[in-house]
């Protein structure tokens, strides 16, 4: 077992405003294909800061606390603590954060 408490993680090395760790990132272990995080999108913050974002993995993340915009597919949604979302790899995302508290999010990247 490997265990990791997130308060001794760095944030990752990104720029804007939301606080990105990669708790797990997927070479943890020899061949692995899932990366496992958390994110704080602070209010007024988008990520990416301007378009869109994607990555070759599949994104799971639960919202654990706060409420974030964000578009998918084409599509926008409101998601809020105690809610999932699946973002299939290679499609188009953003969030932002239109609320006036943070929005905690942990986040997994699954390889296929």
């Amino acid at each position: 077992m490997i265990v990791i408490n997130s308060k001794e993680v760095k944030p990752d090395d990104r720029p804007g405003d939301a606080l990105l760790k990669t708790l797990f990132p997927k070479d943890i272990i020899e061949g692995g294909k899932v990366m496992f995080g958390t994110v704080v999108i602070p209010p007024k913050a988008r990520v990416p800061m301007q378009g869109q974002g994607s990555h070759e993995q599949d994104e799971y993340s639960y919202i654990i606390r706060g409420t974030i915009q964000t578009g998918s597919g084409g599509k926008e949604y409101t998601v809020s603590a105690g809610e999932a979302t699946l973002i299939p790899a290679g499609e188009e995302h953003w969030a932002y954060n239109a609320g006036d508290e943070d929005c905690e999010i942990v986040w997994m990247l699954v390889e296929r």
